[in-house]
Formats: C-alpha cells, structure tokens, sequence
C-alpha cells in the first residue's frame, strides 16, 4: 500500500507499513540499503545534456509518482536537478517490477535505461532495470506543500533540501560561490592558509569568546573570534598574499544577521593598502553576481514573492567619508556640538543610546541607525573615527580618523578593510587602551612579533553568511546556513511538531 492511499494515516502508522516492505524486499532477495551503484550520469546533468536515444544509468531520490497501474512516470533527483522515468511492467523482469512495487516516495533508487522525450516533450528514461539502493522508513513532506514552516526548514533540514528545490539550488549556489573565491584569490597569487581555531588570548576583535579548557594542558583556552592576528604573524614571517576562509565563533546574540558561527573571509596583501583592497572586493563581488545571479541587479522579495528593493551593483561603486555621512543625518554641526548636546540631538533624531556610551560610540548607533541600516546599493564607508578600529594605520593627514573601509550593502556590514597597523610601539599602546588594564586580555606575544618586522599591507574581511544572503536575496542568515544554532526544544514539544 503506498503513501498516497494513506493520506490520513498517522506518521508512526505509514513508517509500519514501509518497515513491513523492508521485509518484504528481503524476501524477495533484495537488499533494501544497498551498496555501491555504478552510474554514467546524474538527474540534472542528464536533464541539461538531453539526448534522445541514449542508454544510461543514473540514481536518485523518489520525488513524485504518477502510477496508472502498468505503467508509471516518476521523477527522481537530488539537489543538482531532477530528471523523469517511465517503467511499464511488460518492460522490466517480474522482480524489478515487484521491487518498484514495494517502493515509496523518499526512496533512494537507481535506474538504468533509455531516453526518450514523451508526447508532450518531457526528457525521460524509459527503465529496463530498476533497483532499490535505501528504503526510507519515514514519509517525504506534503508533495504540494513541502516544508513550509521555517522552523521546521532549519531544525530538519534535510526535508526542507528534499522538498524544496529553490533551497537546494541555493546551497548548491553557496558551494560554488564559496569555490569561486578560492579560485578568485588564488588566481591572484593568494595562498590559503589555515590558522588555529583555538586560543590561549581572544584577538583580532572586540567579542566575547566561546571558552573552554585543555584538560592535557590545564589551561582555559577560548574558540577563535577572528583569525586576524595568526594571519599577520603569518606577514612577519615572510608570507605576503594569504587567506584564510573559515569560521569564526562569537558568544553573542542570535538574531536575523547572526549566528553564533558563521564563515569569515580574511585576506592580507603586503605592499597594498585599504583602497586597492577596497577595488578587489568590489570586483569580486560584482564577479559573483554575474557569474551566479544573472547579473548586477540583485532583487530582494518578501515571501510573497513580491520585489521589496533591487540593489545595484553596478561600479563603480560609492565612496563616502565616515564623518560626512554622519553630518548628512544628523546635520553639519554634530561635531562641533558638546558631548551633552550630541546626547541631546540623539533623542530629537530617535536614537537610542544607553548612559554608559562613550562619545564615539554614541556616534556610532546614530550612524548605524540612521546611516547603515538605510544604505542599501553598495556604499564604502571610508576613515572611521580611530576609536573603533584598533589594528588599522592612523591617517596622515588627520590623525583623528583611520585608513579603513566599512562596505555597507542592504542596511548592513559586509566587509571591512583597513591599511593594517604595522608599528608595534604604537599597536601595544592601542591594546593596552583597549583592554582598559586588563593585560590578560592583550596578545603580547602577537606584539612581539610584530616587533621582528611586520610590512605595510591591506587586510580584508568579508562575511560570506551575509554576502550570500545579499547575492540571494535570502532575507535570513537562517536561510544560507545549513544548519543554525537553534535553541533546543524540548521531548514534548519534539513530540508536538511530529504530531
């Protein structure tokens, strides 16, 4: 009996009935979790390469049955494509026949035979063997429906990629967006490096860490909340082009653009400075997007489908000093302004601030609130105030500000880059100021190796979470991770949801 005259069975009551076929299957000498398969092709590379009269043999995932008693269309897959079969009884032995029989939709099969197009156009295989390879004792989600409750995407992930194909082709999507960079860099003489997840002292940005402890050692250590600091070491050492794309961990808030782990890009280049890397990420980006998304027009739906907002990537891309943005929001005169004024100016423009900000982070939310969360085409934000970046090169000719960018695209960060600090007199002193007399918290060793002779170079991070989400118009870091911290749920309400 299958699935679809079930339609109001329970689900404990459907996984008896296929765990009866596992039985079955065994008696008719069949293996239901079979072993290795030997194809000539896959469902979406046959379907992109169509030809008439072709013998093949492919495997795929069960994903749709037409069964008209004798003869049958189906569709198999996974998530490269999909492609359609047809097995007539009168075209298969009396035991492959019986195999299908016994088969269900979720099932992991394999067909060997020749294409052919149906009436109708359709590209199909007609089968001549057909063999059971994993039988799946729990039923696939609603064929029309799929897996449309978010929650239950990211928590089952593997039914959201079976069911709904637009996932599928968006994590196919990553992949090979994540593979393009590699190749992007490397094309340009960069070498990728791998550089420890695990810290004695948390560095390379102002987080707070995931901490554990070495019981060999016995010593706390801390999860890495950035690889910026091995990376320079990396510098000293003689190493002038690097990159290192992995991920971070950050024991913060949870939240549409967050997740506590999430993959970095970070790239250093010796000799270069924040501008040259600046014309870098734009190029690459721009590269993706044409390579992957059609072009340089990106459209953002709700989930409705209906367009929000389009961003254009079109270069090149906007350049804008961090201080006359701020004036642009929050008028001419904000630095003239007091301390107390400035705080005052805040509740009249609707920003909140909390007392114990200091000045320049006061500066800060009125440019995040006001400034960042309303930008969305491309936008490099250039010479922040020197407070927020301790480990980038103070600029000449204002000493008040930084040589970095902040590239801003749909109402967020997605890179920033800087002409990196090389002066050790001068990083000790920052550090020192950062930490607040705290020196456990200060690398010093990092310290002294920059006193061996660290080169001027341009550094890079790119958040590949959040630059996928913009290239897709994901409207959620939930939605491009595969698998996202979630909060776990309990016996009863697990219960609930498979109820």
């Amino acid at each position: 009996m299958s699935d679809s005259t079930q339609s109001h069975s329970t689900e404990q009551e459907l996984i008896a009935v296929r765990t009866e076929k596992v039985t079955k299957l065994r008696e008719l000498g069949v293996e239901p979790f079979g072993a290795r398969y030997e194809t000539t092709t896959t469902p979406g590379k046959l379907a992109a390469e169509f030809q008439n009269d072709q013998p093949v043999t492919l495997a795929g995932r069960l994903l749709a049955i037409r069964d008209m008693g004798k003869s049958v269309f189906f569709t198999i897959g996974d998530v490269h494509g999909r492609i359609q079969g047809y097995i007539n009884k009168k075209g298969v032995s009396e035991q492959d026949w019986n195999v299908y029989k016994l088969s269900d939709l979720g099932d992991w099969v394999g067909i060997q035979g020749e294409t052919f197009t149906t009436g109708k156009g359709e590209p199909s295989i007609k089968v001549e063997q057909f063999t059971m390879l994993s039988k799946s004792l729990r039923p696939m989600p609603d064929k029309w429906k799929g897996v449309t409750d978010r929650e239950l995407k990211y928590r089952k992930r593997h039914l959201d990629l079976m069911s709904n194909p637009e996932s599928a082709e968006l994590f196919v999507k990553r992949s090979q967006m994540i593979a393009e960079i590699r190749h992007f860099l490397t094309e340009r003489g960069f070498l990728e490096v791998e550089t420890p997840m695990l810290h004695d002292v948390a560095g390379g940005a102002a987080a707070r860490p995931f901490e554990t402890h070495h019981n060999a050692l016995n010593m706390p250590l801390t999860m890495r909340i950035a690889p910026e600091l091995h990376l320079k070491r990396l510098l000293c050492g003689g190493f002038t082009k690097i990159f290192e794309l992995n991920r971070n961990f950050r024991n913060e808030g949870i939240s549409r653009r967050h997740n506590p782990e999430f993959t970095m890009l970070e790239a250093y280049w010796a000799f270069s400075d924040f501008e040259q890397m600046a014309d870098m990420v734009e190029e690459m980006t721009c590269h993706l997007a044409e390579k992957f998304c059609g072009g340089l027009n990106i459209e953002h739906k709700d989930d409705e489908g209906n367009v929000i907002r389009t961003i254009n990537l079109q270069r090149p891309w906007k350049r804008a000093p961090y201080h006359e943005l701020i004036k642009e929001v929050a008028g001419k005169d904000w630095f003239e302004l007091s301390v107390e004024q400035r705080r005052a100016k805040c509740t009249e423009l609707g920003v909140e601030i909390s007392v114990n900000m200091e000045d320049y982070e006061v500066t800060q939310q009125v440019f995040e609130k006001l400034v960042e969360e309303h930008s969305f085409d491309p936008c490099f934000v250039t010479h922040v105030s020197k407070e927020l970046v301790p480990l980038a090169k103070l600029n000449p000719e204002n000493p008040e500000v930084i040589d970095v960018y902040e590239l801003i695209i749909n109402g967020q960060e997605i890179s920033p880059g800087y002409s990196e600090l090389n002066d050790p007199i001068q990083q000790r002193e920052r550090f020192e100021q950062q930490a607040g007399g705290e020196t456990q918290k200060i690398d010093y060793d990092f310290v002294e190796t920059m006193e061996s002779g660290m080169p001027p170079a341009g550094g890079i991070g790119i958040g590949i979470d959040r630059l996928i989400m913009m290239l897709t118009g994901a409207p959620t870091i939930r939605d491009v991770v595969l698998f996202p911290q979630l909060k776990k749920k309990s016996a009863v309400q697990e219960q609930d949801t498979s109820e």
